[in-house]
């Protein structure tokens, strides 16, 4: 009898309705297909740490993270190529739920460098963004934030305020995730995102982005195979080019 108790926990624990996890690491691909010129593919790794175990229970498993509110470090980086063009990035960042408080804060810097080869020589150019935000958590689910973001490239720098809120609510008996982005100053911007979720692990989505100079709509598709492991997709349309990508992410 001691035995089947001992089974029956084990299975539960591997099969039951709550997991938890604190970091993930995802793997992308990347074609973008211009309108002129030559076709770059590409290739990126992301990561995250949480700094206390992330619970998923009945959330959705994308969104465990948010509402469970976990701080935690990220990074990424990325790598792009076509004949004539070679562009590198890296970016780092930390999210910070402050305890007991319904604050919250978050701090990015990313660095991209780019190489256009014109034949006789090369052209390099290079480009550093950087953001911070604090934000408030009214209701359960609701991120409200405003901050700063700034960039410095070769020829010109500056910072400008952005405002930005996420939603993720229960619809209909699935659920939902709403995001939207401005960012006002030199260069005005603003992002829309929309998720469907059919059940825990799968969503449709579709998101928009426009700034002063183009803009670009695009449709994103995700699944859990487990608790661990997910893959998602997005083609993306915009007034130059398309653009499609595929990540596969675990979680540990």
């Amino acid at each position: 009898m001691l035995k089947k108790i001992v089974l029956a926990t084990a299975l539960l624990s591997i099969f039951g309705l709550s997991h938890a996890y604190q970091a993930e690491v995802g793997g992308s691909l990347l074609y973008i297909d211009p309108d002129q010129g030559d076709s770059a593919i590409g290739f990126g790794l992301d990561g995250a740490y949480y700094f206390n175990p992330v619970q998923v229970k009945n959330s959705p498993y994308n969104e465990a993270a948010f509402l469970n509110r976990a701080s935690n470090v990220n990074g990424g980086f990325a790598y792009v190529s076509n004949d004539d063009v070679d562009s590198t990035s890296f970016s780092i960042g930390v999210e910070v739920f402050v305890p007991n408080s319904d604050f919250y804060i978050s701090g990015d810097i990313s660095h991209n460098e780019r190489e256009v080869d014109l034949g006789p020589f090369t052209v390099e150019s290079d480009l550093t963004t950087y953001g911070a935000e604090v934000g408030y958590l009214p209701v359960p689910g609701l991120l409200l934030a405003a901050g700063l973001r700034g960039w410095d490239n070769d020829n010109d720098d500056g910072v400008d305020p952005t405002l930005r809120a996420k939603y993720v609510a229960p619809l209909a008996g699935n659920d939902i995730n709403l995001e939207a982005y401005f960012g006002l100053g030199d260069l005005d911007e603003f992002s829309l995102r929309g998720d469907y979720y059919f059940d825990k692990t799968f969503s449709v989505g579709v998101d928009y982005y426009d700034n002063d100079v183009s803009d670009e709509f695009g449709i994103n598709v995700k699944k859990f195979f487990s608790p661990q492991m997910s893959l998602e997709g997005r083609i993306g349309f915009g007034d130059d080019e398309d653009n499609f990508s595929l990540r596969a992410a675990y979680r540990f």
